[in-house]
């Protein structure tokens, strides 16, 4: 029996080694993980998951995991993962990352996934402030000195949701809204009343808006078909979308090709999807002219950019899937700066209680884009103090039924 493998059996060894090198770049000859939080907080209709990675040089790092629903679990597999990590160093980002990834049991679903993706962020966080540099600078530098961003238009009828798109037109100065094309309970209607509907919103909306603002549209994966998809999308097509997102379920790439080589808008997709491995199916089809990766849940900062450099070379642009909280915007600014064929960036206003209060100072639109920060790290930090007032919740995603009783996709 090996020395290290029989100390290990003992409980004398760590169970996950440390590099053998333990020299260090920079001015701190040593930095070591001691501790890993969780801070769960029920904001809106579900809840966040933030982290904190924490060092024996008080640097500490933060970051934001998906919230999967149970969150319980997401927090529970980050605490497991805390007992792995303590003791390395956090700059080590591949090495640790390689070992949550390649040490859990089988490749990573939606819960393990999000763990990793939380604490990885933290670890850029660390890595940035121990360098006095933006994260954005450790990832290759600064391609643009503000992010694009967009938020979604609400609404039940065409005039409510093109009332609402230009009112964040308006207030926020953005140059692309999203939007549902279903009407209530779409799903629960026939095929041809659904597509008309869709059609009479984002006519509504392009009006509204007028001809240069980008409308982005989200079918949120209600539909099987692929030529119902395609009918929708000639629907669609005179009023110019940005991208069509999601018509399909995520799990049939094939599927999405076939819909890809039917239709004239750009076709967005893959929030669902993890790491750079399931990508590589879509890129190598040809399926989407965008993704959409979501940097909570695909494994982490450096995986989305490796996801992103895939894409880079097939002409393909990124943007970023970012229903989260005020941190996960910030981390994807980051994303976003140093990214070359990086687009849009998905958007929640952070000017507002609850959101506001989450992080002592939250990043801002400004015209349309959020200014790209200077300070090291992620450049904010999470207030503490303020999530203790918001306590989780239980929550899943609506249920949504169709007419014969039947389970509806969302």
């Amino acid at each position: 029996m090996r020395r290290r493998e029989f100390l290990e059996r003992a409980g004398m060894a760590p169970a996950v080694p440390l590099l053998a090198s333990q020299a260090q770049p920079g001015a701190r000859p040593r930095l070591r993980i001691t501790d890993i939080k969780t801070f769960l907080a029920g904001v809106g209709g579900r809840n966040l998951v933030f982290v904190k990675v924490e060092t024996d040089q008080g640097i500490h790092g933060i970051g934001e995991a998906y919230s999967c629903g149970p969150d319980e679990g997401t927090v529970a597999v980050i605490q497991d993962f805390k007992t792995w990590l303590v003791g390395q160093d956090p700059r080590n980002i591949e090495h640790l990352w390689a070992t949550m990834y390649n040490f859990t049991r089988f490749p990573g679903g939606l819960v393990v996934n999000a763990a990793i993706s939380g604490i990885e962020h933290a670890l850029w966080d660390i890595a940035g402030k121990a360098a006095g540099l933006p994260v954005y600078m450790l990832l290759g530098g600064k391609m643009r000195d503000r992010i694009r961003v967009y938020q979604s238009a609400g609404g039940n009828e065409p005039k409510e949701v093109a009332e609402s798109a230009k009112r964040l037109v308006e207030k926020y100065g953005y140059t692309a809204v999203k939007m549902s094309p279903h009407p209530p309970k779409g799903n629960a209607q026939p095929y041809n009343l659904v597509t008309r509907a869709a059609g009479q919103r984002v006519r509504a909306v392009r009006e509204a808006v007028g001809p240069d603002v980008d409308i982005g549209i989200d079918v949120h994966a209600k539909f099987l078909e692929v030529s119902r998809a395609a009918r929708m999308a000639r629907e669609l097509e005179p009023y110019n979308p940005m991208f069509l997102e999601e018509p399909l379920r995520p799990e049939n790439a094939d599927a999405i090709a076939k819909l890809a080589r039917q239709m004239r808008i750009p076709l967005a997709g893959g929030e669902c999807n993890y790491t750079k491995f399931e990508f590589r199916d879509l890129l190598a089809l040809q399926a989407l002219d965008i993704i959409q990766p979501d940097v909570c849940v695909t494994g982490g900062l450096l995986e989305m950019k490796k996801i992103a450099a895939m894409a880079e070379a097939f002409y393909v642009t990124v943007a970023p899937h970012n229903p989260m909280g005020p941190l996960a915007t910030a981390i994807n600014v980051h994303f976003a700066a140093s990214t070359p064929n990086f687009l849009i960036l998905e958007y929640h206003p952070d000017d507002e209680s609850p959101r506001k209060d989450l992080l002592k100072e939250p990043l801002m639109v400004k015209q349309g884009y959020i200014p790209v920060p200077d300070k090291p790290g992620f450049g904010v930090e999470l207030n503490e103090e303020a999530l203790k007032h918001y306590p989780p919740k239980r929550w899943h995603r609506a249920f949504d039924y169709r007419a014969d009783g039947s389970v509806a996709f969302i």
